[in-house]
């Protein structure tokens, strides 16, 4: 994959959730010069909007879709519920048992949402991924990634991603890591 430019050339593709922070991600890497591509991830299918009935995911996934016709980018759904199924709760119910708290936020990041939408974008020619977290990503002098913290420090969601690794680091965007919660509500 190609270094941090950015042109209008640059492909990126944004994990969308519905949510604000990735909308808004998906809004300052098209101002950014970005063409950005939308990746609503289906990790979880188990559960039912209590007023709806309907599941959860159906509904964000809809959420996201207005977001992308809105900004006029494409969105494409990824199914990696089998594997979020296996890596994630299977193994957190498996620490459970063990007297063990995990974070599964922390597991989903390490095992599914970073190797995996790195793995959809570089089958896609894609240059970088992107998601809404409040993180920072530089290049140090030693030519490896550094992780920081977002500019918000009571919103800061580093923590979550201390696990993914240097290639996937090296090909990540944190485009609201600079701004402050209310920043991006506005």
């Amino acid at each position: 994959m190609k270094e941090k430019t950015i042109n209008q050339k640059t492909k990126v593709l944004l994990a969308m959730s519905g949510g604000v922070d990735s909308s808004i991600a998906a809004l300052l890497l098209k101002k950014q010069g970005y063409e950005v591509i939308g990746a609503f991830m289906k990790n979880w299918s188990d559960t039912k909007d209590p007023l709806t009935g309907v599941c959860a995911w159906r509904t964000e996934r809809k959420m996201a879709l207005k977001v992308a016709s809105q900004l006029d980018i494409p969105l494409i759904t990824l199914d990696f519920e089998k594997q979020y199924k296996k890596d994630v709760i299977n193994k957190m119910f498996e620490k459970y048992k063990k007297g063990i708290t995990p974070n599964p936020d922390i597991d989903c990041n390490q095992k599914i949402k970073f190797p995996l939408l790195l793995k959809e974008a570089e089958k896609r020619k894609i240059n970088f991924i992107a998601t809404g977290h409040y993180a920072r990503v530089r290049k140090n002098k030693l030519g490896t990634y550094d992780l920081l913290r977002g500019k918000d420090e009571s919103k800061d969601q580093s923590y979550f991603l201390y696990k993914i690794t240097q290639n996937e680091l090296s090909h990540c965007l944190f485009p609201i890591g600079e701004y402050t919660k209310q920043q991006i509500r506005e």
